[in-house]
Formats: structure tokens, sequence, C-alpha cells
């Protein structure tokens, strides 16, 4: 294979952002938290969900890339990527911005009517956002959120669904709302007086501002997070559910430590895959959701 469509090809993988893929596992809530993590029929389909939400995702990065192209250029880490940086040509990265929906949708709906409209809906939402939403503050961050809870939605139409909380819907916007603000203060600081003319949408943000929003949604995270724990239906009687609390508390306390202390949050896929004691949270906070409800004695 020619070094130069070698290098095009590793240009397009990266502008597919696999890094941020794991955002896409929001789709696998249904599958945990109604209990058929062991039901090989949902698991398989949950899987095939999951991989099609990170490719139709990747289709979306690729159009935000091609957008931003001018704008990444300048700035200090964005100028690295691919299409900003000349590794991917502009002609490719249409094609492939503009084929893979036309091919990933109707697989989408082959595998559900419901999931196909889901997709649907996330797709064409984050086009908009590409195009127009992401330059109205707070409107920016609310659409990103929308993505999130729309990939939990997701999840609940590939099988059939007995046990699901609501409050779940809850927990991941205010979760990624605080993540999102969390994102657009690191940019400022990041950038400084630059902000600016990289994205228009910070002219209409302030790190006081933004200071409140993170304070706000982040207590919104652990207020919902708690109120699910001890009053969804679908949980196991013994209140065991409330012994995560501590876990999102430190969780939510670290990033915050990433965020003011640190200078991390630009990226949020980042921070969850290079710190230790963040992915120590999360992890934790993953085994003892499984033990909770699907340890013998945990219902």
């Amino acid at each position: 294979m020619r070094p130069g469509l070698v290098r095009t090809l590793w240009g397009l993988v990266r502008s597919l952002r696999p890094r941020q893929w794991t955002k896409n596992a929001f789709i696998f809530t249904a599958l945990v938290f109604d209990r058929k993590l062991t039901d090989v029929v949902a698991l398989q389909r949950t899987l095939l969900g999951f991989g099609l939400f990170c490719l139709l995702s990747g289709a979306v990065y690729l159009l935000n890339d091609i957008m931003d192209r001018e704008a990444d250029a300048r700035h200090p880490k964005k100028r690295l990527r691919p299409i900003p940086s000349g590794e991917l040509p502009l002609s490719v990265a249409w094609a492939a911005a503009v084929g893979l929906p036309l091919v990933l949708l109707p697989l989408a709906f082959a595998l559900s009517t419901g999931f196909g409209l889901v997709a649907t809906t996330y797709y064409v939402t984050m086009v908009l956002y590409t195009f127009w939403w992401k330059h109205i503050p707070i409107i920016d961050v609310f659409t990103i959120a929308a993505g999130f809870v729309l990939r939990v939605v997701a999840g609940l139409t590939l099988f059939p669904v007995a046990r699901f909380s609501p409050w779940l819907y809850v927990v991941t916007m205010m979760l990624s709302l605080f993540i999102g603000f969390g994102k657009r203060r690191a940019e400022i600081v990041l950038l400084k007086e630059k902000a600016n003319a990289h994205r228009r949408v910070l002219e209409g943000y302030t790190l006081a501002f933004l200071d409140q929003l993170i304070t706000v949604t982040a207590t919104g995270t652990l207020l919902a997070y708690s109120l699910y724990t001890f009053s969804a239906p679908n949980l196991p009687p013994n209140h065991a559910m409330m012994l995560t609390i501590p876990v999102v508390v430190y969780g939510i306390a670290r990033y915050l430590y990433l965020v003011y202390v640190q200078g991390w949050g630009g990226a949020p896929e980042e921070a969850l895959l290079a710190d230790r004691p963040l992915q120590f949270a999360v992890l934790l906070w993953g085994a003892m959701v499984l033990g909770v409800f699907y340890w013998p004695y945990g219902g």
C-alpha cells in the first residue's frame, strides 16, 4: 500500500476520534440497569448499536472538523488534527462525512425502527449543532447534553425493557451539562484572549458565569443521582445502591480538581483515559453497580 494512501487512511481514522467513542457507552445504560447484561440477544444488539453510534458520531466529528478547519488551525492543540494539518485531504473528509450516514442510518433502521429514529434524531441534532447551535451560548452545551440523553434512549430501543427509571435521564442530562460547561471553562483558560477568535460562542461566557453553571450542574447531578438511588422503583429493596453515592461524589470532586487545579477539561475523554484516580472511581462505581444489580443477594 502506498505511503500516501496509508497516511490518508490513518488521518481518516483519527478524524473519526476513536478516543471519544467512550461517550457512546451510554447506550449500555438500559442493558445494565434493566438487568439484561446476561441476556445474550440483548447484549449482541446493544453491541451492534454501540458500533453504529461510534461510526455515526465519527461522521459528525468529521463534519465538525471540516467546518472548523480554519479556526482549528489557530488552536494550539487542534491545529494538529488531520484536517487542519493537511494530513487528511478535504475531498476525502467530505466524502466520508456524507457517505457514512448514508450507509449507517439504513443499518440503524434495520436493527430496529426505534433505534433508527433515535439515530436519525441524534444525527440531525448534531448537524444543527455543527452549523448553528454551537454558536449560541448555553444552547450549545444543552445540545451536547441532548446527544448523551439520546444515546441512553437508543439503548432502550434495542430490546424489551421492563425496569428503567426516568431518573437516569435526569442524571445523564445533568452530568453531561456539568462536563460541557467544564469544557467551555477549560477552553477559555487555555486560549485566554484568543478564545473568541477560535470559538465564537465563547464570547457569551465568562469564567465567573461558567463557575456558577458548573456549581449548579454539579449539585444537580449529585441530587438527581441520590434521588435515583433511593426512589427508583427498579432498584433492589435493600437500598444498597445508596452505597455508590460517595463514589459519585468523589468522581465529581476529582473532575473539578482536574478542571480547576490541573487545567484539564478541554477534552473530557482524555481526562477519563489518562487520570488514574478518576479511572479508579469509574471502575469502582461500575463494580458496585454490577454487584447491586447482579449479585445473587442484591435483589
